[in-house]
Formats: structure tokens, sequence, C-alpha cells
């Protein structure tokens, strides 16, 4: 896990309690100040230094020196007319942009996030690798989009997904931060049981994370049933063959008993065959799994197109037929920018 590109300094957001009580103290101040600095920017999602109008002004103003907010700036947002989808371009100081979206079922409010600004994985389906990797976000910069979400529309946030542009495991460190961050329980207290990590495989990042005691959901972006195939839409699995990605996953399995979700982007003519969905049982005979089948968003630049709707229930019920436990990602805000990174990619075409 090459992470050349780093991460700004950092930020307000990302300090850990322990961090912002020993900053606070260097200013000069008791360490009780640190207890309402983090309430505000954490469990109130604070975004400005003017906000936190109980802390001393020299306080704020040495601060601010030292540790700016991340709260980004809403460039662009888009609300779905079907069923209220709500997705985001956040551009933050530097200039840098990221997408996150909002989607609304009747259990709550789930936040997709991105992890890093552009991503070097080069999945064909996904927009957000058109323009390769820029930088990794900070852990304050991953919360910041979170709070910003939870601004707009004034409700608490029940789940969180590390889906959106980047690889969260090509940026393990800061993705473990936020992660305790979110967590805290002086915080947004989210429920570890209530965040997802999705990666492509890497397989050193799945194992660390199985070291870790952070029982998160994991979800492996799958894609293909075999190497062959994976190998032509992901230029990742030229560097992890699937037995490699599959036992980091049963590992990460044994260390924390949570079913293992597979991403499998249905693609016309690619991966959506009975003979695939067949292999595909092969492949996953044995794990505690969820196989969620995704129609592709289509991807102007790359050719890709979804297939039918009845080529996606034969898909389906071939995987059930095996035993393999299967949903279907229900189509949220199809009629915005659909693809990870599109709106992003339009945003940074129009200048």
């Amino acid at each position: 896990m090459d992470n050349t590109e780093g991460v700004k300094e950092r930020d307000l957001e990302s300090l850990t309690f322990e961090e912002l009580t020993e900053a606070v103290v260097k200013c000069g101040e008791k360490p009780y100040r640190a207890a309402q600095i983090f309430s505000h920017v954490h469990a109130h999602a604070a975004a400005s230094y003017e906000e936190l109008n109980n802390l001393p002004k020299s306080l704020r103003t040495s601060l601010s020196e030292l540790y700016p907010f991340a709260a980004p700036k809403t460039e662009a947002l888009q609300v779905s007319r079907l069923d209220g989808t709500r997705k985001y371009l956040f551009r933050f100081a530097d200039g840098a942009s990221v997408e996150s979206v909002r989607m609304s079922y009747h259990h709550g409010h789930t936040v997709c996030i991105s992890s890093q600004v552009g991503c070097r994985m080069g999945c064909l389906f996904c927009a957000s690798t058109l323009n390769g990797l820029v930088r990794n976000l900070t852990a304050g910069e991953m919360l910041a989009q979170i709070y910003a979400v939870i601004r707009d529309g004034g409700e608490r946030i029940s789940n969180v997904v590390v889906m959106g542009c980047g690889e969260p495991m090509d940026n393990y460190d800061e993705l473990v931060r936020f992660i305790r961050l979110l967590t805290d329980m002086r915080g947004q207290a989210l429920s570890i049981r209530s965040i997802t990590v999705s990666t492509c495989g890497v397989v050193p990042g799945i194992r660390k994370l199985a070291a870790e005691d952070l029982p998160v959901n994991l979800a492996l972006s799958l894609h293909a049933p075999n190497d062959e195939i994976r190998k032509t839409i992901m230029p990742s699995a030229r560097k992890w063959a699937l037995h490699e990605i599959l036992a980091a996953m049963r590992e990460y399995y044994e260390s924390n008993r949570r079913r293992l979700t597979f991403e499998y982007s249905l693609i016309k003519g690619v991966n959506d065959s009975e003979e695939c969905a067949d292999e595909l049982a092969r492949l996953l005979n044995g794990y505690n799994a969820l196989v969620n089948l995704i129609p592709v968003n289509p991807v102007t630049e790359r050719g890709l197109k979804e297939p039918s709707r009845e080529q996606v229930i034969r898909f389906q019920k071939k995987l059930e037929k095996h035993g393999i436990h299967v949903t279907i990602r229900r189509e949220m805000g199809r009629d915005i920018d659909g693809a990870c990174g599109q709106l992003r990619q339009r945003s940074e075409l129009n200048g």
C-alpha cells in the first residue's frame, strides 16, 4: 500500500481526543476545553471556529493557525426526483473535489463517502478512476463529508459506507483514524456495525483490518467469477489473485464473524452469463456471504452497458439455486449522475 501522494497537514476534525487535549494545553488552556471542542466538532457538526463561541477568542485564534477546519464547500448538489437521493460535490480548501451521496431508507439515512481524491485502481466501471489518484483524504476530510450532509439535512445519519471515490485500503491509516473518530462516544457515537468499508481486494489492507479491534462490515468489489474476466475490468486483479483475496476475506470473517458482502456489477456481455453465475456460486461456496448484484451504471467513456432486467433476475435465480444469498441493489438516484465519480468528472471537464 504505497501512499506516496500522502495526505494534507492535520486538520481539526482529524485530531483524536487525546491529540486535541494536548493541543489545547499547549495553547495555555485547561484540558476541559478539549471536551467542549470535540463535542462541537464531532457531536454537533460544527464547520468553523466562529461556531465555537463558548471558547476564548485567543484559543480559537491559536488553534485555527495550527489546525484549520476541513469542512468543504458544496460545489454542486443533485437531488433525485425519483427517491430523494442527494448527491454532493464537495470542494476542499486546496481545490480538491470529492463526491458523497445521502440515501434515505425506511430505517434511516445512509451516507456514502469518498476516501481519496480520484483513484489509482483503474476499474473500468467506475468514473472515479478516469483521471487517476490526486491525493488521499485525511480522516477529518472523510468525517467532514458526513458532517456537511448532516448540516444540510438536519437529521442524524444511521449508516456510513466508505464506497465513494477512492480505494479505502489505499489510505489505510486515515481510514482507521476515521472509523475510531466516527465511533467515539464523545462524538457521533455511530455503531461500528453501522459502518461498511468496500475494497477492490487490497490483500495487505484486509489482513491489517482483520487484526484491528474494528469489526466493521467488509464488502469486496468482486465483479467477476474468475481472474481472467476480473483482469479485463479491474487492473488491481493483476496484483492480487482471487485465491489470495478470498483467503484474506475468510481471515477477516474468522476474526470478527461479520458476514461478508461481495459486490458484483453486472456488465452486459462481460460477466452476466448463466455460466458466470454458476462459476460465482462455486467460488463462494462455504462462505457466510451476501452477493449484492449491481446493474452497472453506464460510464460513457468506457462503453459499458447494463444487462436487461430479465437477465439480472436470471443471474439472481441461478445463484439462489446454488444456495447463495443474493440481493439486487436498489437503484437509488438513477435520474442523476449515478456512478461513482461521474459528477466530479463532469465538473472537472467543465472547468
